[in-house]
């Protein structure tokens, strides 16, 4: 019995030899039937399957035999490069066996149509075909055989029946013509349909091999981000080239001019800007120096300098990026559920929508029943097509997904995606989400400028001491100011601090403060005070003993693209609301500047659930945006939660969409890459449908009777592959889009 308190473990494993939507149902039947699996979700598109599992009760090496014994392998080493080595060689072979399957496919199309009545015609077009089908196209009746002996049926079933029916036949035909010569009937040969339908079939493997490559680019482009080698500095100051993978933490790595980031750290010497528009979204370099943060796969401009690697390996936030993206293109949107069940049944139903026309034309066919009803069964089981249904909801997903990520937009999962175009009310956070979180100072005013050449320094100095949260952002703004020496420090309670310096005593705290000692605040000082606090700045005053020499305002700015991006949701016709645990005061303040008409202050991290709660049940679907642990709670009550990504961890945990950058522009460019995306999807669906409710009909010889046309078996393998590749290309322009 599997401990339930055990921890699980989710990881994706890639899957080779899938050829359609069945195929990835049936790798996934067979994994949900091994012990210690709790989930599994098959891709097949990015080939491969996310298996949660239970580490005590599981083994891997069970698994492959499983999958092996219907024909896929499950690559359990999850090594990158044999998996990348492994697709390199099917690329390769796959473009032999479709070269060769052209080659020979080519004079028997020219026999064929032009040249039947040649001597031995029948035997050179069996000779031709023989390679074609029993060689270049022996995959799919090895896979077929597989697929039957567990009683599933896929792509590779239908393939595998309708070439084999027409090669069998022809050959009966070409060895026994006089059958058919006696009953009055010509004996014709489909050598070439069988060679055809494989050799067109093969072609579009090879396409949309190609495309579904080019699905996740996205991925490939992030994990080059990383050097394949590092220089280190020794103990004894020497430089030294090694490989990344052998960096350890607390090593210190020199990166030169227009190199990459190998690893994430803090600078210890140097300066340099740095470009992190490949992590974050974000064009602009940024500046580092010493204490500053860098990231793995950030691309140093013209300077040098030296830091100490704080995470390497799986713990780089490159490497987590990298993880989440895959899990995420990995992951079944709640529309794919549906597809798959469709592709469940749809080879077994096609077999017998086969079978059925075979039937007809035999019954009502009249002398040409035979040949109708078999170039029927040939042409409908070759035209179907289960690839274009199980490529149509995957691929969109993962240029989706790899869309997201080269904009700074980390997506949890398909249902993610799938929900945030749905999005009517969005929830902001303040502090941390719409402003900066963390207070500075944005004004000062001096009595005169005489005094504050005279004693900014000591006002400087007192705050230094000061242990109150609002002293350091007056710190961090006159860091580097020289500063006199200072004598009884006192810290007052409430109120503030006070000090001696030149045998002079100086206040720096509240109103209160000056008010207590009676010290003199001029006119010009209080209405700019009263204009800060209208504006919900907090303020600072500063004095000696006599009268107020400075005011200072400070205040939690608001981030430089908050505005703008309130402005944009509200176009796309989403209610923006804030929330926050602030007095009213400073929450309509900000709301004021940032133009948001819904606010709700003094709240708790319980009463913003509840609100949330009270906006679902007049059936809206509601977003929310936070940072902070004090949101986890609202994130995971929203219908869609969305982190910054320089909040806390809990946050991004409990959150489906992560931004990296925290600027909340980002979010209405992940609603429009939402839309865009569910938009591609029903597309993909809508034609993956369509293609198959017209071509089987039409395969079946249902305008024959009508119009007099029947469609070629080598017309409808060319046609089942062109489906394939046209619902991969159409999600491939999603690349191209702006979002």
């Amino acid at each position: 019995m599997m401990n339930t308190m055990e921890q699980t473990v989710k990881q994706s494993f890639p899957v080779t030899g899938m050829s359609c939507a069945a195929c990835a149902g049936s790798v996934e039947s067979m994994l949900m039937a091994q012990p210690g699996i709790l989930s599994v979700a098959v891709n097949f598109a990015s080939s491969s399957a996310l298996v949660e599992y239970s580490p005590s009760a599981a083994n891997p090496a069970e698994w492959k035999k499983a999958i092996q014994s219907v024909g896929y392998d499950l690559l359990t080493d999850n090594m990158t490069g044999s998996l990348e080595d492994h697709q390199r060689a099917h690329y390769r072979s796959l473009k032999q066996k479709t070269l060769w399957a052209v080659i020979f496919s080519i004079p028997l199309v020219v026999i064929g149509m032009f040249w039947m009545e040649m001597p031995y015609a029948n035997y050179i077009m069996w000779a031709l075909a023989t390679p074609v089908v029993l060689v270049l196209g022996r995959q799919f009746f090895t896979n077929a055989w597989k697929q039957a002996r567990n009683g599933k049926a896929n792509m590779d079933t239908l393939v595998a029946q309708s070439t084999s029916i027409a090669y069998i036949f022809s050959i009966f035909n070409t060895l026994n013509p006089d059958f058919w010569h006696s009953r009055g009937l010509h004996a014709h040969v489909y050598f070439e349909a069988a060679a055809v339908v494989i050799a067109f079939i093969l072609l579009g493997k090879l396409l949309e091999e190609r495309a579904k490559a080019s699905t996740s680019s996205a991925i490939k482009k992030l994990m080059g981000l990383q050097p394949n080698t590092v220089t280190r500095i020794g103990q004894d100051g020497r430089e030294e080239v090694m490989p990344l993978a052998e960096v350890q933490v607390n090593d210190v790595l020199l990166v030169k001019p227009g190199e990459q980031v190998p690893v994430d750290g803090t600078v210890i010497q140097g300066r340099s800007y740095v470009d992190e528009s490949m992590i974050t979204g974000e064009p602009v370099a940024v500046a580092k120096e010493n204490g500053s943060g860098v990231f793995a796969g950030t691309l140093n401009q013209k300077g040098s300098f030296r830091f100490r690697a704080k995470q390497v390996g799986g713990d780089t936030l490159l490497a987590q990026i990298i993880r989440k993206v895959q899990e995420a293109q990995g992951s079944k949107a709640p529309v794919q559920k549906l597809v798959d069940k469709v592709a469940g049944i749809f080879v077994p139903v096609v077999i017998g929508i086969a079978l059925l026309a075979f039937a007809a034309w035999m019954t009502w066919g009249g002398t040409n029943g035979l040949t109708q009803g078999l170039l029927a069964l040939v042409t409908v089981l070759v035209i179907a097509c289960p690839c274009a249904l199980g490529l149509a909801t995957p691929t969109a997903i993962m240029v989706g997904m790899g869309k997201g990520a080269e904009n700074g937009i980390l997506i949890k999962d398909a249902e993610s995606l799938e929900k945030a175009y749905r999005i009517q009310a969005l929830i902001l956070d303040k502090t941390g989400t719409i402003t900066e979180g963390k207070p500075a100072v944005t004004g000062e005013l001096w009595r005169t400028e005489q005094e504050r050449l005279q004693y900014t320094g000591v006002l400087y100095a007192l705050e230094k001491q000061s242990e109150h949260p609002l002293a350091e952002a007056i710190v961090k703004h006159l860091d580097g100011i020289a500063t006199p020496g200072l004598q009884h420090f006192e810290s007052i309670t409430g109120r503030g601090v006070k000090g001696t310096s030149d045998k002079k005593t100086f206040y720096a705290g509240n109103r209160e403060l000056l008010e207590e000692h009676r010290i003199v605040i001029p006119a010009e000082l209080r209405k700019q005070s009263d204009l800060w606090l209208n504006n919900a700045h907090t303020v600072i005053w500063f004095a000696d003993a006599q009268q107020a020499l400075a005011v200072i305002a400070i205040a939690d700015k608001v981030k430089a693209g908050s505005a703008a991006a309130v402005k944009r949701l509200q176009e796309m016709g989403i209610e923006v609301y804030m929330l926050t645990g602030d007095n009213p005061q400073t929450a309509a303040a900000v709301a004021r500047e940032t133009g948001i008409r819904h606010v709700q202050a003094g709240l708790l991290p319980s009463g913003k659930a509840d609100f949330i709660k009270q906006l679902q049940q007049e059936g809206k679907t509601v977003a929310m945006v936070g940072d902070g642990i004090n949101d986890s709670h609202a994130l995971a009550q929203a219908d869609v939660s969305i982190a910054m990504g320089k909040g806390t961890d809990i946050a991004m945990d409990v959150a489906m969409m992560t931004l990296i950058s925290s600027d909340l522009q980002q979010i209405p460019k992940a609603i429009r890459l939402s839309r865009k995306t569910v938009r591609l999807i029903r597309q993909n669906l809508f034609w993956a449908f369509v293609y198959n409710v017209i071509g089987i009909p039409v395969a079946a010889g249902l305008l024959i009777p009508i119009t007099g046309f029947a469609l070629d078996p080598m017309l409808a393998g060319a046609a089942m592959a062109l489906s394939s590749v046209s619902v991969v290309s159409n999600s491939l322009r999603l690349k191209l889009s702006k979002i």
